[in-house]
């Protein structure tokens, strides 16, 4: 019988789930049934021709299928409560990256100009909730990698104005997309990576060279006061994530000790 081998980094994760022990946190994915989906597929079409069939054959117009129309173009304007356009988050995203903030900030892959974390819907100031004619305003977050800031501006669509800029240390809102791209890639490129490449071959038979082979889940971490190694011990401050990666239509790769800090660059791995 084979010695089954179990790596330092840990195991390939069957399943739709990863435990993270220690902070009892939970990632679940619920995978769409590709065959479920095919076979309903295949029973509405079948369906159809056999009602159409029985109405021809007794003589009656078989009922045409239905159609469904295109969505309407969305337009450059929102109003009220309504959700923001693409129009208006490239405007206000435009609009709040002032000259000094992108010269000065440095993004998660070291570039010029801070990283951009979100652009949501303001909500309405206090003497302004029973108004509907009130101002649509965004709240446009960046991340500046230079000196760990997150920054954060209020900005008025019908002024086109920035009304309010907040600017925070020690706050880290969820990690983008963008900056779990960058961390998959310092993963992958740093010797405490080789348990996640061997994995992945393992599962796959093939060598983990980019973070376009990994579906990736992630979540902030902090640091805890003896709970990690020296090289860890200003996340929080700095910008660190740990990263859940799983196989493009694969396993999961149990990768929860391993902790990347983005503001130093750096892979660190808890005891």
């Amino acid at each position: 019988m084979r010695k089954i081998v179990h790596r330092h980094l840990g195991k390939v994760v069957a399943g739709a789930a990863v435990a993270v022990a220690g902070t009892a946190v939970m990632v679940g994915i619920t995978l769409p049934g590709s065959a479920g989906a095919d076979e309903s597929s295949g029973g509405l079409r079948g369906g159809s021709q056999a009602a159409q069939q029985a109405g021809q054959g007794q003589g009656q117009t078989a009922v045409e299928p239905g159609v469904v129309e295109r969505a309407p173009a969305e337009g450059d304007k929102g109003t009220g409560r309504d959700p923001l356009t693409d129009d208006e988050t490239k405007r206000v995203e435009q609009i709040a990256l002032n000259r000094q903030l992108l010269t000065s900030g440095e993004n998660v892959e070291g570039q010029r100009g801070p990283q951009r974390i979100s652009v949501d819907l303001a909500d309405p100031e206090e003497n302004e909730l029973d108004d509907p004619n009130a101002p649509r305003r965004a709240d446009v977050t960046f991340y500046d990698y230079k000196d760990d800031t997150l920054v954060t501006k209020t900005v008025n669509l019908g002024s086109g104005k920035v009304e309010r800029t907040d600017t925070q240390h020690g706050v880290q809102p969820p990690i983008s997309r963008d900056e779990m791209v960058e961390a998959a890639k310092l993963l992958i490129a740093d010797p405490l990576g080789a348990g996640l490449r061997a994995d992945y071959k393992d599962a796959t038979g093939k060598e983990l060279t980019s973070p376009d082979q990994l579906t990736l889940n992630s979540m902030v971490y902090r640091a805890t006061s003896g709970a990690q190694p020296a090289l860890l011990a200003k996340c929080g401050e700095h910008r660190c994530v740990r990263l859940f990666p799983k196989v493009l239509n694969g396993s999961w790769i149990d990768a929860r000790q391993l902790v990347i800090d983005l503001s130093a660059r750096k892979v660190g791995k808890l005891g």
